[in-house]
């Protein structure tokens, strides 16, 4: 199941630890800066695409992403 709480807690931190701005998030992931700031916030949700690019962008798993799994890495 998807955990909101996890899912914006783990985007935050994957982007603080990387020290992206949001807006360079927003751009590499194809968003708007505005989106970011609703994701982190837990106000909106990603569609299915952002989501499996910001898995990406972060080198994670959809799993961890999405609070499914606490292992990060992908399988």
């Amino acid at each position: 199941m998807f955990s909101k709480e996890i899912f914006l807690n783990r985007l935050k931190t994957l982007r603080t630890e990387c020290k992206i701005s949001s807006q360079s998030l927003a751009e590499a992931v194809g968003v708007s800066r505005p989106a970011i700031s609703r994701f982190e916030h837990g106000v909106d949700y990603p569609h299915v695409n952002t989501l499996i690019a910001l898995a990406d962008y972060f080198d994670v798993s959809l799993d961890y992403l999405a609070g499914r799994s606490d292992n990060p890495q992908r399988h």
